[in-house]
């Protein structure tokens, strides 16, 4: 396909993977950043909960986009270099692409390769007239962008899902001026942003009757294993999310069932039964906390889309 480029490869190697993993197994509590969910079968388990009926925010998103297209496309503008972190499957993409004519160019941004291609792929035969620009990158540190000789007016991330909640609060403002840095001046963010709500809604959306969360959740030590070189025994950890009224955000662990040593990279890391690892945080906003933690890094709230029930949000900022 001529409109696809070549994979431009800034993914970590092994090393800074193995550092990050033994940093978190030695904190109290033990912690491991939620990106390492996302290996080729982390992926598809995504893609899987997505589909899920307890898990709202997907549909619930892409009725918003559905809905307010029209208007997202005129604030973003023509000739737009159009950059999506963690672009997984892109089906919310599809329903910007279908409506953006004036697009000058995808770039999908994703941490597992494969699935990262393989979606490329899909985009690029779908949209022949569209320049698609694959990116492999931990979006959470900085990383170059491909060369791209069209002519372009601005830069916009497009940032769906609910997945700017897994930074803690200081961590989301550093991670919302590393976006603004990328952008640039006259640059943008589309952004997907989880609202307030009654617990036992959240509480469902993390613990499906299916126990595909729970199979994601654990995939994680799968991933662990072949990458870093451990041997966490899967069956030896379950899955645990909880709401914390307090801070406002989901959590999910992974509670070792038993007293247990795990080699990891080489080190020996001890469990105790029922400690636990804390594998992701999604933190839930009003409209108000979210403008203030994105303005104090220059960001602009232009405009705010939600569903009838207030159950999630998609925004565009500016700076």
């Amino acid at each position: 396909m001529d409109n696809l480029a070549p994979l431009h490869d800034c993914a970590p190697d092994t090393a800074v993977h193995r550092r990050e993993v033994l940093e978190g197994l030695r904190r109290t509590p033990k912690e491991l950043p939620s990106k390492l969910f996302y290996d080729a079968a982390g992926s598809k388990l995504f893609d899987q909960i997505c589909e899920l009926e307890e898990y709202y925010p997907t549909r619930t998103e892409l009725g918003i986009m559905s809905r307010s297209v029209g208007e997202m496309v005129a604030l973003l503008g023509d000739d737009c270099l159009l950059i999506e972190y963690g672009s997984g499957s892109s089906q919310k993409t599809h329903v910007l692409l279908d409506a953006w004519s004036g697009l000058a160019g995808y770039v999908p941004v994703d941490i597992s390769k494969q699935h990262l291609w393989q979606s490329a792929q899909r985009i690029a035969a779908e949209y022949p007239q569209l320049p698609v620009l694959p990116v492999a990158a931990d979006y959470t540190q900085s990383f170059t962008l491909p060369d791209f000789d069209k002519p372009i007016s601005h830069r916009v991330v497009y940032f769906p899902g609910s997945t700017i909640g897994n930074f803690k609060h200081e961590a989301a403002q550093a991670f919302l001026g590393q976006i603004a840095e990328l952008v640039g001046e006259s640059g943008g963010l589309l952004i997907g942003v989880d609202l307030k709500k009654d617990p036992v809604v959240l509480h469902a959306a993390y613990n499906d009757a299916l126990g595909i969360t729970a199979a994601f959740n654990l995939n994680m030590l799968t991933h662990l294993n072949r990458a870093v070189g451990s041997d966490f025994d899967v069956d030896a950890f379950r899955h645990r999310a909880i709401y914390n009224e307090v801070e406002g955000r989901i959590e999910m662990h992974l509670v070792s069932e038993k007293a247990q040593v795990v080699a990891v990279a080489g080190e020996q890391i001890a469990f105790e039964e029922g400690e636990w690892i804390w594998t992701e945080s999604s933190y839930k906003y009003t409209l108000a906390e979210f403008e203030s933690l994105a303005g104090a890094v220059g960001w602009r709230v232009e405009q705010v889309w939600t569903d009838e029930n207030k159950l999630f949000s998609v925004q565009y900022l500016s700076l």
